[in-house]
């Protein structure tokens, strides 16, 4: 790991020009006091890195000064076909692999497309912190060593011990055959097999993990995005409550986004598209139609409509 961290500050040094030790700890993620140390090793080592004094000093690497540091790595191979797939940078903790493996990229480009790549990377802005309607993304933390064991044993091919809290349960050890890992808007789902039962299990929730020796057992080829359909297909026809809505064009997105699934969409001879959505249970349901007031209209089950009815004329009835 420090070789790595080592390459990356040159390639950093190289394309900054300059940088102060608090910067690279902040890039490196590592301390201030590490990245001194490693100053001081590539110094040894020949590396001519120079330090400049003043308000605006740091080190810096002397003019000319080049290195064939282009090779890539297991995980930061990795991170790039899961960027080259479209998703996020944080997939599966390989996020300071990918940024790694930007800079070592970056750096084998030739002078004259230094400033054309980074020109055209300050014309893309991916996944900022905030949407158009100030909503910040919902993100999960997982353990990096509990992503690494998982990530180590589903593509070794061998088996995984979990520490998993499920929803209202107490953790506990769980031993499964990992069949592949799935990221959907930030959250990340290993897909697994125990006791030759489909199991999917939300990565958030692992508390630890322990890739074992013995192999997995589990099919040799997988079709992971028919398989994830399947599991998700499943998942909503399994004791979930879906309801038939129309809403005024200008909230649907707001309404949406309380829903499990969007099942079906038709247009409304008024305008207001008619939608059919998955919510977890009735609850659910009526929690997120309510938050819109007269913006929507739940048309079934009948049961929906009869709680909105007594939970308006219950609200009307206190502040009459």
């Amino acid at each position: 790991m420090r070789a790595d961290r080592l390459v990356s500050l040159i390639l950093l040094l190289r394309r900054h020009g300059r940088m102060t030790a608090d910067a690279l700890a902040r890039e490196l993620e590592v301390s201030t006091r590490t990245v001194l140390r490693d100053i001081e090793a590539l110094s040894t080592a020949g590396v001519p890195v120079y330090a400049e004094r003043g308000r605006h000093g740091g080190y810096a690497l002397l003019p000319g000064f080049r290195t064939e540091l282009t090779g890539l790595n297991h995980d930061e191979t990795l991170a790039l076909l899961a960027a080259g797939s479209g998703r996020r940078e944080r997939a599966f903790g390989l996020g300071p692999a990918l940024a790694s493996a930007v800079r070592k990229v970056v750096d084998a480009l030739p002078d004259g497309h230094l400033a054309t790549a980074g020109e055209a990377a300050r014309r893309f802005l991916v996944e900022p912190e905030t949407d158009l309607l100030s909503r910040r993304p919902v993100t999960e933390d997982v353990p990096d060593t509990a992503m690494a064991e998982v990530r180590r044993a589903v593509l070794a091919g061998r088996r995984l011990r979990l520490w998993y809290a499920a929803a209202g349960e107490t953790p506990r050890w769980r031993t499964v055959d990992p069949v592949g890992l799935v990221t959907v808007r930030d959250r990340a789902y290993l897909l697994a097999i125990r006791s030759g039962n489909d199991r999917t299990y939300r990565m958030s929730r692992v508390r630890a993990a322990e890739c074992l020796p013995e192999p997995a057992e589990r099919p040799e080829h997988v079709d992971l995005d028919r398989l994830w359909r399947d599991r998700c297909a499943r998942f909503l026809a399994d004791g979930h409550l879906t309801v038939l809505v129309r809403v005024d064009p200008a909230h649907r997105e707001a309404l949406v986004s309380t829903a499990v699934a969007v099942r079906a969409e038709q247009p409304g001879v008024d305008g207001w598209p008619h939608l059919e959505l998955t919510y977890q249970d009735s609850w659910h349901a009526e929690w997120a139609l309510w938050q819109l007031g007269t913006h929507a209209e739940a048309l079934s089950p009948p049961s929906l409509r009869t709680a909105l009815h007594t939970r308006a004329t219950t609200i009307a009835s206190r502040y009459a």
